[in-house]
C-alpha cells in the first residue's frame, strides 16, 4: 500500500522555507498538502503552494504557529490525516504529539516518550551514559546550589561550561575561565534559563578544547530498525548558531564513524526512536577526529535545519522517509545499504547585517534571483515582493552545493552566492562568500570559535563606503531626471529624452560642464559629480576613490526614486537628496535620541520621563525575529520623552527614548 493511500492528507504545522520543502515532497507523493497560516503569512509562498490553507490567529507565534489547541482543531475540520512539524515551533512539543495520537492524527516525528527523553540535557545525558556513549566529563545531577555546583566546577577543572538543561542555541550557556567569575556565569545563565525555558536548572561540565560540532543522522522505524545516514560537521558557528554546514565532516576517518554512528543509533535505541532525529557530539579537534575524544551533548528529536547536505550525499529523500516510518513502513534498507558520495555544503541565507553586530533586517524583498546549474539547490520560502517581516526567524534561503569533492563543493558554494540577487533587508551574503574563501576554513585545522576569531577579517565590521556602487546609482538617477523632466516639459518618447541635444542642464556645442549632485546614501549625505567625456558619463565622490574592480553592479529599484546598488554582496541604498525631508532630531547633533535599531516589538521600557540616567544604562530592550537588543543612554542626561510604549511595535530608525542635557 502507497503512503498516500495510509496518509492521504497533510497539515504542515509550520511556515516559510520547511513548509514548503514538505509540500513539495507531499505533492510528489500523492499527499493533499494542508498549510496553516498567520496574519503575517497570509500571502506567503507556501501557502500558495498548499492544496488548501487555514488561517490560525495573529502574527506573533504564540497566537498562531505555538496555539497547538487552534492547529489540532484546523487539522480535525480539514481531515488530515498526519500532522509534520517541520523544525522549531511544535516539533518537539511532547503534549503536542501526545494530542495528535489522542486526537487519531498520525504525528511525523518520534513517540512522545523519546521527546521527553531527550528534551532535557541533563536527563538526556544520564540516559545514554547507560546506554555507554560518550558524554563531557561533568556534574549533570539535580543538586542545585551554588556552593556546590562552585566546588563541582574546581572538581572538574577549568575551563568549564554551564548550561541551562533546558537550553538550546546557546541561551543559558556560558564559558567559565577563572573560578572567580563562576558565580557570576551562574546568575546570568540561571536568569537566561528561567526567561527562555522557565528553567533555571544548570549543569556544569568541563569546556572541550578546540571543540568540533559533528552530528550524525538517525532514522528509526516502529520495526525496531534503526540507521545512521553519515554524519554533518556544524563547527562554522556563531554565538552558538549554525552558518554552514556540511557533509561528510573534514578529517573523518571510517573508525571515527562507526564510533559516533554506533554511539549515535545506541542512544536513539535507547529511547525507542522513530524516524528522524540527529544526534550532536561535541569533539576534541586539537590532534584532529579521534575515536576517543568524541562526547555527546544532545539529541534533536526532528527533521533538521541541514538535512540537505545529508539528502544530497547520500541520494535520500528525507521527509519521504519520515512519512513512509509514520505510516507504518519499515525502513525497507539496513546500514549496510546506506553510501555517500561526494560532498555537501550548505549556507544560510539571513536578512541580517553583519556590518551592525548581526542586527536582523526587514522590509520588502524588491529583488530576489537565485543561481540554477549542476550542484545547486535552493531551499526557500520566499520570493520577489514578499516583505521579511520582525516575527519569525530572519532566513531568506539555504544555498546547498554538491560536488565530486569539497573543494568542489566549495566552490559551487561560492559561485551561487556570488550569483544570488537579493535586495531590500540587509544580508549576511557577502559574509557568507567571504567564509568560502577562507583559508583557515578550507584547509584547517578548525573549530567553533573560527568565526569569532576571524570576524573582522570576514568583513562583520562597518565597512568604508562602496563608491563604486554609489557611482552606478547615481548615474543612473540623474539619467531618470533627466528623462522625466524632459518628458513631462515636451511629451517626448523615452528614446528623444535621451538624446544629447535635449538635456535639461543647458547643453551646447561647448563640453559639458560638470553637475554637482545631493545623494544620500544609507541616510547620509554624499556629495557626487558627473562628468561628460567623448566615452561617456563619468561619476566622482570627493573623497572615496572610486576602484574598477571586475564585479557586476546590479541596481534594483525600490521606493520610487531609491535604487539598491548590489555589489559583492553587499547592499547600498541610494537617493537624490531632499532637503525638506530631513531627519531634524539627528541633525541637531546631540546624541539625545535613541532609535529602534530593527523593525521589532518593544518589549521593556526602564525609564520614564523626568528621570536622570548615567551613561550605559539600560533605557529599553527590543526584541526581534529571536534576538533581543538593548538600547542604553549614549551619555548622561535627563530623559525628555518616552516615544514608545511597551508591547507595541517599532519601526527601524523609531524614536523610543530622548535624552536632554
Amino acid at each position: 500500500m502507497s503512503i498516500a493511500a495510509r496518509l492521504p492528507s497533510i497539515l504542515i504545522a509550520n511556515r516559510g522555507e520547511i513548509a514548503c520543502r514538505v509540500i513539495r515532497t507531499a505533492r510528489r507523493l500523492g499527499l493533499r498538502t494542508i498549510a496553516v497560516y498567520s496574519d503575517a503569512d497570509a500571502e506567503a509562498l507556501f501557502v500558495e503552494m498548499a492544496d488548501e490553507a487555514w488561517h490560525i490567529g495573529p502574527a506573533p507565534a504564540r497566537e498562531s504557529y505555538l496555539d497547538a489547541e487552534t492547529i489540532l482543531a484546523v487539522a480535525k475540520q480539514a481531515n488530515a490525516a498526519c500532522i509534520h512539524p517541520g523544525y522549531g515551533f511544535l516539533s518537539e512539543n511532547a503534549d503536542f504529539a501526545e494530542a495528535c495520537a489522542k486526537a487519531g492524527i498520525v504525528f511525523v516525528g518520534p513517540p512522545a516518550s523519546a521527546i521527553r527523553a531527550m528534551g532535557l540535557k541533563d536527563a538526556a545525558k544520564a540516559l545514554v551514559e547507560k546506554a555507554n556513549v560518550p558524554v563531557v566529563p561533568g556534574y549533570h545531577g539535580a543538586e542545585q546550589g551554588a556552593d556546590f555546583l562552585r566546588a563541582e566546577a574546581r572538581r572538574i577543572g577549568y575551563p568549564v561550561l554551564i548550561k541551562a538543561v533546558a537550553g538550546g542555541g546557546g541561551k543559558g550557556m556560558k564559558k567559565v575561565d577563572r573560578p572567580e567569575d563562576f558565580d557570576e556565569a551562574l546568575a546570568s545563565a540561571q536568569r537566561e534559563g528561567k526567561n527562555a525555558f522557565g528553567d533555571a536548572r544548570v549543569l556544569v561540565e568541563k569546556y572541550v578544547l578546540s571543540p568540533r560540532h559533528v552530528e550524525i543522522q538517525v532514522f528509526g522505524d516502529s520495526h525496531g530498525n534503526v540507521v545512521h545516514l553519515y554524519e554533518r560537521d556544524c563547527s562554522l558557528q556563531r554565538r552558538h548558531q549554525k552558518v554552514i554546514e556540511e557533509a561528510p565532516a573534514p578529517g573523518m576517518t571510517d573508525e571515527v564513524r562507526a564510533a559516533m554512528g554506533k554511539a549515535a543509533t545506541e542512544a536513539a535505541k535507547a529511547v525507542g526512536y522513530v524516524g528522524a532525529g540527529t544526534v550532536e557530539f561535541i569533539a576534541d579537534g586539537r590532534e584532529g577526529l579521534r575515536a576517543d575524544r568524541f562526547y555527546f551533548m544532545e539529541m534533536n528529536t526532528r527533521l533538521q535545519v541541514e538535512h540537505p547536505v545529508t539528502e544530497a550525499i547520500t541520494g535520500l529523500d528525507l521527509v519521504e522517509l519520515q512519512l513512509k516510518v509514520a505510516a507504518g513502513e519499515p525502513l525497507g534498507f539496513g546500514q549496510a545499504d546506506v553510501t555517500a558520495t561526494g560532498h555537501a555544503v550548505e549556507a544560510r541565507l539571513y536578512a541580517e547585517d553583519p556590518e551592525k553586530g548581526f542586527l536582523p533586517s526587514t522590509g520588502k524583498l524588491w529583488a530576489l534571483r537565485f543561481p540554477e546549474g549542476e550542484g545547486i539547490r535552493i531551499d526557500t520560502g520566499v520570493e520577489a515582493g514578499d516583505t521579511v517581516t520582525p516575527f519569525y526567524d530572519p532566513m531568506i534561503a539555504k544555498v546547498i552545493a554538491h560536488g565530486a569533492t569539497r573543494d568542489e563543493a566549495l566552490d559551487r558554494l561560492g559561485a551561487a552566492l556570488s550569483e544570488t540577487i537579493v535586495a531590500g533587508p540587509r544580508t549576511n551574503l557577502a559574509f557568507l562568500k567571504a567564509l568560502t574563501e577562507a583559508e583557515g576554513f578550507r584547509n584547517g585545522p578548525f573549530d567553533t570559535g573560527f568565526i569569532e576569531r576571524n570576524i573582522s577579517g570576514l568583513g562583520a565590521e562597518p565597512q568604508p563606503l562602496d563608491a563604486a556602487a554609489v557611482a552606478a546609482a547615481a548615474l543612473q538617477l540623474e539619467e531618470e531626471r533627466q528623462a522625466e523632466g524632459l518628458l513631462a516639459a515636451a511629451g517626448r518618447s523615452d528614446r528623444e529624452a535621451r538624446s544629447p541635444w535635449l538635456v535639461a542642464d543647458g547643453f551646447s556645442l561647448m563640453p559639458r560642464p560638470a553637475l554637482g549632485l545631493a545623494l544620500l546614501v544609507d541616510g547620509e549625505r554624499v556629495e557626487a559629480q558627473i562628468e561628460w567625456h567623448e566615452e561617456g558619463a563619468r561619476v566622482s565622490l570627493p573623497a572615496h576613490e572610486i576602484g574598477e574592480g571586475e564585479h557586476e553592479i546590479t541596481l534594483a529599484q525600490a521606493e520610487r526614486g531609491t535604487y539598491l546598488a548590489l555589489h559583492r554582496g553587499r547592499q547600498t541604498a541610494v537617493a537624490l537628496f531632499d532637503p525638506f525631508s530631513v531627519d531634524l532630531d539627528a541633525a541637531a547633533g546631540t546624541g539625545g535620541v535613541i532609535k529602534a535599531p530593527m523593525h521589532g516589538k518593544l518589549i521593556a521600557l526602564f525609564v520614564s520621563a523626568g528621570e536622570a540616567v548615567v551613561k550605559g544604562q539600560r533605557l529599553a530592550i527590543v526584541e526581534a525575529m529571536k534576538m533581543e537588543h538593548v538600547l542604553v543612554a549614549p551619555r548622561d542626561g535627563t530623559v525628555t520623552e518616552v516615544a514608545g510604549e511597551a508591547g507595541a511595535q517599532v519601526a527601524e530608525g523609531a524614536k523610543v527614548v530622548v535624552l536632554g542635557e
